[in-house]
């Protein structure tokens, strides 16, 4: 990226960073009322301002200094989350979905470009905002599977240490064992 692709970058950036509880409000509540993601009505509206707010707050940060590393970490903490808050997995990736239409629509409303130049840097800053919600979408269901996965090795490993007590209990015997 070009300094001055940078510089208009972090002023965009900026803009966004210094309207982030106005953001994070409205999308708050588009969460909680859009029919696709209907299981966030269940979630507190507080945990729900704290995780937009931190997107759009130190959206800066996410965008242009934060490793990929921080962000898999973040971002597998969150699908781990929703897992075991039993927010089905299509739910929470349309909710990424919708947090970056809201951003992006934002973007477009109050910095719309003036120029080609600008309408190029602009787009710049689009592919830097698809790109990491593209990884934090990956990452939250890498999370999200993980937890789904370990969760179904231990209902099979709670099922197998079961079904030899259930078997024994009624003194059933297989090739001469009791069970």
């Amino acid at each position: 990226m070009s300094q001055a692709t940078h510089s208009f970058a972090g002023r965009l950036i900026a803009l966004i960073e210094s309207h982030a509880e106005q953001l994070t409000r409205t999308t708050v509540e588009k969460l909680q009322n859009n029919p696709r993601t209907k299981s966030y009505r269940a979630l507190s509206s507080r945990d729900l301002h704290g995780k937009a707010y931190a997107i759009y707050h130190d959206l800066g940060c996410w965008l242009l200094e934060e490793t990929e590393t921080a962000i898999q970490a973040r971002y597998n903490e969150l699908g781990e989350q929703r897992f075991k808050e039993r927010i089905p997995l299509e739910e929470v990736l349309w909710a990424m979905v919708l947090t970056k239409r809201h951003l992006r629509n934002y973007l477009a409303v109050w910095a719309p470009a003036d120029s080609a130049v600008e309408l190029y840097r602009q787009r710049e800053l689009d592919h830097l905002i698809d790109r990491f919600f593209d990884r934090a979408m990956v990452y939250t269901t890498e999370g999200y599977e993980r937890m789904r996965a370990e969760t179904r090795k231990g209902d099979v490993e709670a099922s197998a240490r079961e079904e030899p007590a259930s078997v024994a209990h009624r003194g059933e015997t297989h090739s001469g064992w009791v069970l």
